[in-house]
């Protein structure tokens, strides 16, 4: 029932998204109930054996995996970043230091008084020598080359101007020989005779090409409705009562086998889940349960025991020695510091007391009162 009831709600689950349900057929559930018994049977020990397999690989990497891997990574840290950190900031940063000092010193300051004082010197004076230059050649296009150029420019606008009249009439001449000796016979030529040849050129060639076309036209048609006899027709017949059919059965099947995957792997689940239930609790019964009361029944009382008879007393009996011992040094050193006084005040003499000073001000233990004061003018 509950294998058909799941069966009938992913059907209807389907037929609204089709818009309409989907009609069962008896070919459908006549496939359904033993597709999904052998399915189970096939997919329980799957399910249990994938399950078994992540609940082991679960406690292989919580176990061993993730501290195996915290700890190549602590000795990966020890072995290989750590010994160049080192070695960068205790080697290399130094080393680099007194090399950029070096080189600044032996380097740089050259370079920069070389540029200040020599080389920039020598650029002024070339630069003052190139302006120098400069307007003496100023001066000298001004007032040579200028008008040098303007009298030859004159000489040659006469010359072009020359040039130009001879070569406007040789072109006219040339224009009137090419016009009345080539363009005219040509244009003649193409109206009357080339012109006229091109268009029965054409026509035969439209002809030929529709004769052509008809021809071809005329063998397409006929492989056409042959090929479609021949090849079409029987190919659709076929797919038509043959192949929609077989496919249609095979979609039906399809489908069952992979909705009863799915029932049975979500069957196969509870199922993995009682067991392992069932495992764990036999495991915690078995197991757990012992030791907890192994360890509160017995083992919390035999270590308190232990605290308040061996540990405690060996605690306060190390703390006692620990304070005797601070005693003991504490003592010795006011002693040293005594003996070292005793003999600096035996070497030099009593040390320079300080000259007592008559402050203006109350000391610190004295307090301010209503008849009293502290100024200098109104002080009794």
């Amino acid at each position: 029932m509950d294998l058909e009831k799941s069966a009938r709600e992913g059907s209807e689950a389907r037929g609204d998204l089709r818009g309409q349900p989907e009609a069962e057929g008896c070919l459908v559930v006549a496939i359904r109930i033993p597709v999904r018994i052998v399915v189970l049977v096939l997919v329980v020990p799957v399910r249990l054996a994938w399950d078994g397999l992540v609940a082991a690989g679960r406690f292989v990497n919580d176990v061993l995996l993730r501290p195996l891997g915290r700890a190549s990574l602590w000795l990966g840290r020890a072995l290989f970043v750590w010994p160049f950190v080192g070695l960068w900031r205790y080697l290399v940063v130094p080393v680099a230091k007194a090399l950029g000092w070096l080189g600044g010193v032996l380097v740089v300051l050259p370079v920069v008084w070389l540029h200040r004082y020599v080389l920039t010197p020598l650029g002024q004076a070339i630069a003052w020598a190139a302006g120098g230059a400069a307007a003496a050649f100023g001066w000298g296009y001004r007032w040579v080359l200028t008008p040098i150029g303007h009298a030859a420019m004159w000489v040659l606008k006469g010359f072009g101007a020359l040039l130009a009249a001879l070569g406007v009439g040789v072109y006219t001449a040339m224009a009137w020989l090419v016009r009345y000796l080539l363009v005219v016979p040509a244009g003649w030529l193409y109206t009357w005779v080339l012109a006229p040849a091109g268009r029965a050129i054409a026509w035969c060639a439209k002809g030929l090409l529709w004769l052509v076309s008809a021809i071809v036209t005329g063998i397409g048609t006929a492989l056409h409705r042959t090929g479609r006899i021949l090849l079409v027709l029987p190919a659709l017949a076929v797919w038509r009562w043959v192949l929609n059919p077989v496919a249609r059965v095979l979609a039906v099947i399809g489908r069952e086998v992979w909705d009863a995957l799915g029932h049975a792997w979500r069957v196969a689940g509870h199922v993995s889940l009682v067991i392992g239930r069932f495992l764990g609790t036999l495991l915690r019964w078995i197991f757990v349960e012992p030791v907890r009361w192994v360890y509160r029944g017995v083992l919390t009382p035999v270590g308190h025991v232990v605290r308040d008879a061996v540990l405690r007393p060996a605690a306060e009996a190390a703390r006692s020695v620990g304070r005797a011992t601070r005693q003991a040094l504490a003592a010795a050193r006011d002693s040293v510091r005594q003996a070292r006084a005793d003999f600096r005040r035996m070497l030099f003499g009593e040390p320079r007391q300080p000259r007592q000073v008559d402050r203006r001000e109350p000391s610190g233990r004295e307090a301010r009162t209503l008849g009293s004061s502290t100024t200098a003018l109104t002080k009794d």
